[in-house]
């Protein structure tokens, strides 16, 4: 660890001073690229499977790989959030690292505004049409990378200056301030907690901020305000990869995430049935939070026991050749057309196979990204900003 002066400069080595070492906890690159998968092929190939076996899937599957219209949660719903709470889950990691290799104040802030920098103005070229390089079509704020950007700084401001307790304290209050800004604040003619898609007081902000730079979404997506939800998801996510570092035994971190998610989940609940804030990932509502990130610590148990506890790892490796690069293909992914490749690759084939030729197409294209991303793995090629 740093010695007295330089922990005096940075307070978050009070959160990681009950950790003798920093180790890399696979379980996080492996949830990574899991997430990613679905993002980049996994649900064509998924439904694709299903289709194989004749009879129509259920509506209940298949509509769990759509997203809410409005209210209410579905699994497709999830890999949004959980992105953001996987990066929140590896800063406790990350933070330390450069800590102990004695890096000063003034290069770890460099780095949390180098990093949110580059995610907005990523996110912008990928969804807000900035390469279009025309006002009348530009979005400044409209991507995943662009909330992860937000959370990223929170989240990062937040372990340089409070305790792993002031970390709770904080991921509360950003939860709870939300919330009653939602429910609470009265707009005109409408009164005080009004949720509907047109009429809800995130959209009114970024009418407010963004004006004609509105994405124009319908149901529309919320950003400015909802940089508190972002903010918010990401520290769930650093508080899990804080019980990840500490000294605790493998099997309390296990009944700790166990227990926070659990937690999170019936509080999420309990949020949006009996409070009266309702589940909505367009707006990003503190009871979404809680019950994305309720279902992430989860999943991060699940990984956490059967990888870095158990050592069943042969079948997460392909996902961790995934997480290692995740922001690598998820740029590519955008602009590389890797489904009409595989289909000029294997279209022809896939003709003469029925059903299963969308199995093959779907898995060839997968298969042709992560053939790339495991060529950079083993090269040790990894774009991390």
């Amino acid at each position: 660890m740093t010695n007295s002066s330089s922990a005096g400069s940075v307070s978050t080595c009070s959160a990681v001073s009950s950790v003798a070492k920093p180790e890399r906890v696979v379980a996080i690159d492996a949830l990574r690229g899991f997430d990613m998968l679905w993002i980049v092929g996994g649900r064509e190939l998924f439904l694709a499977v299903v289709a194989v076996f004749g009879a129509p899937a259920p509506t209940g599957l298949t509509d769990q790989f759509r997203h809410s219209i409005w209210e209410g949660f579905t699994f497709w719903d999830l890999i949004m959030p959980l992105f953001l709470f996987i990066v929140g889950a590896a800063m406790p990691f990350s933070f330390a690292r450069r800590i102990e290799q004695g890096q000063p104040r003034r290069q770890l802030y460099g780095k949390l505004l180098w990093r949110t920098f580059a995610l907005f103005v990523i996110g912008m070229a990928l969804q807000g049409n900035l390469l279009d390089f025309n006002l009348a079509t530009l979005h400044p704020f409209s991507n995943t990378l662009q909330a992860i950007a937000v959370g990223y700084l929170f989240a990062g401001l937040i372990l340089l200056h409070v305790g792993v307790w002031g970390q709770w304290m904080a991921t509360f209050a950003l939860l709870a301030l939300y919330g009653l800004l939602l429910a609470w604040v009265p707009l005109a003619e409408h009164g005080t907690g009004v949720f509907e898609p047109h009429v809800n007081v995130a959209f009114a902000v970024d009418q407010i901020v963004l004006g004609r730079f509105l994405d124009g979404t319908d149901p529309p997506y919320t950003w400015v305000l909802s940089g508190l939800g972002f903010a918010a998801s990401v520290m769930l996510g650093v508080l899990a990869g804080q019980v990840l570092r500490s000294r605790a035994s493998a099997e309390r971190k296990l009944g700790y995430l166990a227990a926070t998610g659990t937690i999170c989940l019936a509080a999420g609940w309990a949020w949006s049935n009996w409070l009266g804030l309702p589940i909505i990932k367009h707006i990003w509502t503190s009871s979404m939070v809680l019950w994305a990130g309720g279902w992430s610590i989860l999943l991060l148990a699940l990984f956490y026991l059967l990888i870095d506890v158990l050592e069943i790892k042969r079948w997460a490796f392909p996902l961790v050749v995934v997480g290692a690069n995740a922001i690598t293909i998820y740029v590519a992914w955008k602009f590389i057309p890797f489904p009409a490749i595989a289909k000029t690759l294997v279209g022809g084939l896939a003709s003469h196979l029925g059903k299963g030729g969308a199995v093959l197409v779907a898995f060839t294209s997968i298969a042709l990204w992560w053939i790339v991303l495991y060529d950079f793995y083993r090269r040790k090629v990894f774009w991390r900003l």
